[in-house]
């Protein structure tokens, strides 16, 4: 046993055929018996976080499940969790990288592509929290580190701290084709505004649209966000 509960879900987006998932059964899972994930200041609550499905993630997905490919664009997805959003890019034949900073995340994402039959899909240990010195290194203990410039860097959720010192635009900066486009879906946190500050200091320009999703739980109130379109 790994140590912690897992179950699967058909996850239905629109525009593709349904994703079969292997999530953790819930928030209450935990098991970081080598201290992997504490290293990396992954605390015992957050430990679970990345391998569930959330509605940001469904929403990211949907609107990628939407956009035209184009055969010549490099797609990231950072803090991937579970990838739902990098799976849709990847069934419709774009070339997507998914990075994340979780000690499983890649071994739940190379499950997932098994579970739906696609070919492997590139994972890279990407960490915006981590010292710029430390991204020099090509790889770490969790395999190959990120590395390069993409057109377009998409993430759900991803906007959960503060951020004071701007490490989440910098990351961004650091892997952001000169002209490009960044997609954040945010469940209305309230760290919206200082990061399109850092955004628009880095050229971006932000068109933003209204989201709502079904209920988290049963019986709960509607999910609501928003989904941050930087351009520049």
């Amino acid at each position: 046993m790994p140590g912690y509960l897992t179950h699967f879900q058909q996850i239905a987006v629109a525009g593709v055929a349904d994703l079969r998932m292997r999530a953790l059964l819930d928030r209450q899972q935990f098991a970081d018996a080598l201290g992997e994930a504490a290293a990396l200041g992954i605390s015992d609550a957050a430990w679970p976080l990345f391998g569930l499905v959330w509605p940001a993630g469904q929403a990211l997905a949907a609107a990628v499940a939407d956009r035209p490919v184009d055969a010549d664009e490099h797609i990231l997805e950072i803090g991937c969790g579970l990838a739902l959003a990098s799976l849709v890019c990847h069934r419709r034949g774009a070339r997507v990288t998914a990075s994340d900073c979780h000690p499983l995340a890649g071994n739940f994402l190379r499950e997932n592509l098994h579970l739906n039959h696609l070919p492997p899909l590139r994972y890279r240990h990407g960490d915006w929290a981590a010292p710029q010195t430390a991204e020099l290194a090509p790889t770490c203990a969790q395999g190959p580190r990120l590395q390069g410039r993409f057109d377009l860097i998409m993430g759900s959720d991803v906007l959960y701290e503060r951020d004071d010192r701007g490490l989440l635009p910098g990351f961004i900066e650091r892997h952001a084709a000169e002209r490009g486009e960044v997609l954040i879906v945010d469940p209305n946190r309230g760290n919206r505004a200082a990061f399109t500050r850092r955004m628009r200091s880095q050229g971006y320009e932000l068109d933003e649209a209204l989201l709502t999703g079904p209920a988290v739980q049963a019986g709960g109130p509607i999910w609501r966000g928003r989904l941050l379109r930087y351009r520049r």
